[in-house]
């Protein structure tokens, strides 16, 4: 009977086999490493395996599916679709788990370290960490009632993470222009793929502290934020009081807060938006004619904003992507480089 070890090296060298042939059909430069059916002579079932495990989550915990796409966001937009996020530390290297922006934030690691246990069950050494967090984002949108879309995979594992890049990642209080300029940095356009992604937002829950500001002293001006609806305004400061729990948690969208549809993009419309990065994308004056038409176009068709979306996350889990071995590696568990 073969080693442990000596399976794992077998699985990897048929997924590089596998990588190999997809190279010479994927098409396309952008996804030229990645392909729809990398797995399927190595692990037919990983689909279904990552998506019976999000199932069984979502049972105890209805924000999961926002939880991880986010995880999947924050992972491609450092270092890019490396898996570097689920990295502990290590040799005195930083996490970017810890950075501020997934600090006591991101949440939900644990289901993709289950999702990778049945997955090393069903085929050791075959399916990436990185593959994982691109195939839980896909169901988590499409069980929510979101568009559905062909995931590319072939992605390999990086060996680092990055705690100070990750402190960049674009956040709840950055204006348009930061936004815009981040966005582009990652290789993403700041119009279309800004907005369709902030879609996101249409499901999930977030802290009262990340909307103190706007609601008491916005650009410390001691007064609300002009742009935040006076109705909405009321409703949040019920829930949000001044030296309150900054903790609490609020839905991102107050109408359908666990589907995934286009009420992110009415709600902005109407000066509800919760965060002040998403209302920037239709309130802020360098809005006129860039974002806030696309706003408007999403609003009144939930068909445009689908199809911009999936377009926009195939585009984003195609940042920076490592298919090259020498450089990456299929993690047997995905806290740790092997």
């Amino acid at each position: 009977m073969a080693s442990s070890s000596s399976s794992f090296r077998v699985a990897a060298t048929l997924a590089a086999l596998l990588a190999a042939v997809c190279v010479l059909h994927a098409g396309g430069a952008a996804a030229a490493d990645l392909c729809v059916d990398y797995y399927d002579c190595t692990c037919p079932d990983a689909y279904k395996i990552v998506q019976g495990v999000l199932v069984q989550a979502h049972k105890s915990d209805p924000r999961v599916f926002a939880s991880l796409i986010r995880l999947h966001f924050h992972d491609c937009f450092v270092q890019g679709c490396d898996a570097s996020l689920l990295l502990d530390t290590f040799n005195g290297m930083e996490t970017e788990k810890d950075a501020i922006p997934n600090k006591n934030s991101a949440r939900r690691y644990d289901v993709i370290d289950t999702a990778k246990a049945a997955l090393e069950a069903a085929c050791p050494g075959v399916v990436s960490c990185a593959d994982i967090l691109a195939i839980a984002a896909e169901i988590s949108v499409q069980l929510s009632g979101g568009p559905g879309w062909s995931v590319l995979l072939g992605r390999l594992d990086g060996f680092t993470s990055n705690f100070t890049e990750a402190g960049n990642l674009p956040g709840p209080f950055d204006g348009l222009k930061n936004l815009t300029d981040k966005f582009k940095l990652a290789t993403l356009d700041g119009t279309t793929d800004l907005v369709a992604l902030s879609g996101a937002h249409t499901f999930g829950r977030v802290q009262c502290q990340f909307v103190t500001d706007r609601l008491y002293n916005f650009n410390g001006t001691n007064r609300p934020d002009p742009t935040l609806s006076p109705s909405y305004r009321a409703f949040l400061s019920q829930r949000c009081p001044m030296n309150g729990n900054g903790q609490s948690l609020n839905d991102l969208d107050p109408t359908t807060p666990d589907k995934f549809d286009k009420n992110y993009f009415t709600n902005l419309k109407v000066n509800r938006g919760f965060l002040q990065s998403d209302q920037e994308l239709k309130s802020d004056p360098l809005a006129v004619g860039t974002t806030a038409p696309i706003v408007d176009r999403f609003a009144g068709s939930q068909d445009a904003f689908f199809k911009a979306f999936a377009n926009s996350m195939i585009k984003m889990g195609n940042i920076r992507v490592i298919t090259d071995p020498s450089k990456g590696e299929v993690r047997k568990r995905c806290a740790f480089i092997n």
